[in-house]
């Protein structure tokens, strides 16, 4: 684990990508299989693969008391160093200096105590598991567990160059790496193959969720028809779960974006799935409906993550699975045909309720474009899905066969009541910024977002100096500031929500540009929200199931 942690750290100080590929390719290199199955995972910043069923449940909290256990230290002092890091590992890396029993420790013994941390549902347990560990661990081991177990190693160390370092470590082309880990969702057991030479016999596997394709954001009408070329297949921009569809004889899973499984929270589809007459693999999207209506995203939400759903839920979130590619048919993988063929197939399956055939227009225009991107946002969906019918489907890759075209709804002028602490390369700004609008019935200002993207660096550090000066209160990580900065604020759309006194939530809000031309006097009100959620984000969309897909 020192080497690990060593090999991590030299990584991270070094700003060149070159480079940290290949102190990586030279750490990965050196390993036996079974720890480099677990380095290549570790390293992308997870405890364990994407496709692996398991989670920690390890709160914030469990560490803390972790490590306050081994440092016998006061909480205000923890706090206090905490938020000169704003990251767990570097902050338990400075306290626990000193203060545990270190003696050798093999990947594999962490990845033991990781084990039994993700097989217990108690928190003793788990902080006793955890506890033992960081303290037969030297501070800069204990550092990059905890790192790890918070899911960001913070070293500039992207999936990407994973990929590249295995590659080079192992003498491959980084194309070949990156269609193994596309197959197996997994950059340890890609790595794995790799190191044994088992590239080219890769494909496949059934109940081993592949990475889903996806697609790249554009602006306008005409960056997107110069990138697809002279067709685009369009979709509308789906409001559900990205879902991936496992059949064999009589096993099926179903998985999401990413690769959990989920077949316990839509036992309808799974149900209906084992009626059909073929073994595949369907990507598609999972939408609520009712009376032929589909329903907002949030209503959906309500039966994800549950090992069981009561009838009565069934009954009120009905769910229907949008079909919209198909990866593999009975024994044969053809995601490197061409879309337009692998729509063929997907059609001649011969799809019944709740299975649904995505619905497609074509468009060969920019005036095209516009006009199905005005009609989805009327019927209040977030905008359109573009795909070039010659395209493969290549996992885990943003590439210009398949784009996205989204505008913000509409943008808002608020105020900010509460400023937060940054992470990685914005730690030590106030760069999360909590804000208001005007409820005019009570005069109250009433939150209805976070944003935390959009502004410069240099705008981030003035506006750091300026909430210092005006903090009412300061809780730590989060100051309460006097309610006077305006901001404006785009978002993609709203939801209800009981995390704010408004009812409301922005989806996906950015920062556009401060407004001190703008009093607080100025901004926008909660009745102005409320109006913009009405009209386009009520319980139900406009969009019927026939606006999305064909209905066998």
């Amino acid at each position: 684990m020192l080497k690990f942690s060593r090999t991590a750290d030299a990584i991270g100080a070094t700003a060149s990508k070159l480079e940290k590929t290949r102190v990586l390719a030279e750490y990965l290199r050196e390993l036996e299989p079974a720890d480099l199955r677990l380095a290549a995972v570790w390293m992308t910043g997870r405890a364990f693969s994407p496709n692996d069923p398991r989670v920690q449940n390890l709160g914030g909290s469990t560490m803390w008391r972790a490590v306050q256990a081994l440092t016998q230290l006061e909480a205000d002092e923890l706090g206090s160093t905490y938020l000169k890091y704003s990251d767990p590992g570097d902050w338990a890396f400075e306290v626990l200096q000193g203060r545990t029993h270190p003696r050798p420790t093999g990947l594999q013994d962490v990845a033991q105590a990781f084990d039994r941390m993700a097989a217990t549902g108690a928190q003793q347990a788990k902080l006793e598991e955890l506890t033992l560990l960081l303290d037969r661990l030297q501070p800069l081991e204990a550092k990059y567990v905890i790192k790890i177990l918070a899911s960001d190693l913070r070293i500039g160390l992207q999936e990407g160059l994973v990929e590249e370092a295995v590659a080079q470590a192992f003498g491959l082309n980084l194309d070949q790496v990156r269609r193994l880990h596309m197959l197996t969702g997994d950059i340890g057991e890609t790595a794995v193959r790799c190191q044994a030479g088992e590239v080219e016999t890769t494909s496949i596997q059934l109940f081993k969720p592949i990475r889903f394709m996806l697609a790249t954001a554009v602006a306008t009408p005409e960056e997107a028809m110069q990138r697809v070329g002279s067709e685009a297949w369009t979709e509308e921009k789906y409001d559900g779960v990205r879902c991936q569809l496992h059949k064999q004889g009589d096993r099926v899973a179903l998985y999401s974006r990413d690769l959990r499984e989920t077949t316990l929270a839509f036992p309808e589809l799974a149900e209906a799935a084992g009626r059909l007459t073929h073994d595949v693999l369907i990507d598609g999207e999972v939408l609520g409906h009712r009376a032929g209506k589909v329903l907002r995203f949030f209503e959906l939400q309500r039966r994800l993550g549950r090992k069981e759903v009561p009838a009565g839920l069934r009954e009120e979130v009905p769910v229907a699975l949008v079909a919209f590619d198909l990866l593999y048919l009975d024994g044969e993988a053809i995601l490197d045909l061409p879309l337009q063929e692998r729509r063929a197939r997907l059609e001649a399956l011969g799809f019944e309720h709740p299975f649904l055939l995505a619905r497609y227009e074509a468009a060969r225009s920019a005036a095209d474009l516009d006009r199905l991107f005005k009609e989805t946002r009327e019927r209040g969906n977030e905008g359109l899905m573009l795909k070039s019918p010659e395209s493969a489907y290549t996992p885990g890759r943003r590439g210009m066969a398949w784009l996205k075209l989204k505008r913000p709804l509409a943008t808002l002028d608020v105020v900010v009541t509460a400023v937060e602490w940054g992470h990685g390369k914005r730690r030590g700004v106030l760069s999360d910024y909590t804000f208001a609008v005007l409820d005019e019935e009570t005069g109250e200002l009433v939150n209805v977002g976070k944003a935390y993207t959009g502004l410069t660096d240099a705008e981030i550090a003035e506006m750091t100096q300026h909430f210092l000066e005006s903090t009412l209160v300061d809780r730590g990580r989060i100051r309460i500031v006097q309610p006077e900065t305006v901001i404006e604020v785009a978002f993609d759309s709203i939801q209800h929500s009981g995390r704010h006194k408004s009812g409301y939530a922005l989806r996906f809000p950015r920062i556009v540009r401060l407004r001190p031309d703008k009093t607080v006097k100025e901004i926008d009100t909660l009745a102005t929200v409320a109006a913009l959620y009405e009209r386009f984000f009520g319980a139900e969309t406009a969009t019927t199931l026939e606006e999305v897909a064909e209905i066998p």
